[in-house]
């Protein structure tokens, strides 16, 4: 499965932050928002989609929380691209 991330906004600090962005899968974009949190027990993150895309994810014959699970994996490995401006940085530990 190839998921391609884009974060779109971060907010919050290096212990716990709300992400909001875009992944691509099969040519088809999807929104998505997940909470960052770090430091105790290391990174954790967890991700939500609306039902409307767990639907359109469904259609095209993905399961849905292998989707999340991988979406999840690559915001913690940092596997992502950033707006212009916004550095990994600024809301992970280095």
């Amino acid at each position: 499965m190839d998921i391609q991330v884009h974060i779109n906004n971060v907010r919050g600090s290096q212990i716990a932050a709300k992400i909001t962005g875009t992944f691509n899968i099969d040519g088809h974009q999807f929104k998505f928002n997940a909470i960052a949190f770090g430091r105790i027990g290391g990174h954790n993150i967890g991700a939500k989609i609306s039902k409307m895309v767990e639907k359109s994810l469904v259609n095209l014959g993905y399961d849905v929380d292998e989707v999340i699970n991988e979406l999840q994996q690559k915001l913690v490995r940092g596997d992502i691209t950033l707006p212009e401006g916004l550095t990994k940085e600024s809301f992970a530990d280095g």
